[in-house]
């Protein structure tokens, strides 16, 4: 099969998919705008629809972001831009695109684009041990710490 080819039979998948995420997010946002206004029921009750209605948020936001790399994936086909890397312009394999049919990347601009997120300082704090500032020789374990929640 050549390029061309597996390019047209991957917009063929990547339009299925934008179909059953759009289903998907239709099914859980009609959810979400069930409200219940029950006065019974128990505290228990309360907090696991709660717990579940957040579940289904978060769920939905995760569909909407595939959502829209698989609109921008059809976009790119549409334009006969599709398997070409936003990073170096080369093409990006054929391999990739099965595993990931909304890659923008190839996998050496992947990989570099990776490494400079890992070189935000916030990945690089060890919250385990923790100091006072004014130069303590006492050092505390976050298992140390007293929390009051009353």
């Amino acid at each position: 099969m050549n390029r061309r080819q597996a390019i047209l039979n991957m917009q063929q998948i990547l339009l299925k998919r934008r179909e059953a995420l759009r289903r998907a997010l239709a099914g859980d946002l009609s959810l979400l705008k069930e409200i219940k206004t029950e006065a019974g029921g128990d505290i228990v009750d309360f907090a696991l629809d709660s717990v579940q209605d957040e579940l289904s948020s978060k769920l939905a936001e995760l569909e909407s972001r595939e959502l829209l790399r698989v609109e921008k994936a059809l976009q790119k086909i549409d334009e006969g831009q599709y398997g070409v890397c936003e990073g170096c312009g080369c093409s990006i394999p054929l391999a990739r695109l099965t595993a990931l049919p909304y890659a923008t990347l190839c996998i050496k601009c992947q990989r570099q684009a990776e490494l400079e997120d890992q070189g935000d300082d916030s990945h690089d704090v060890d919250w385990s041990r923790l100091s006072d500032a004014g130069g303590s020789d006492v050092d505390l374990t976050i298992n140390d710490i007293e929390l009051d929640v009353s």
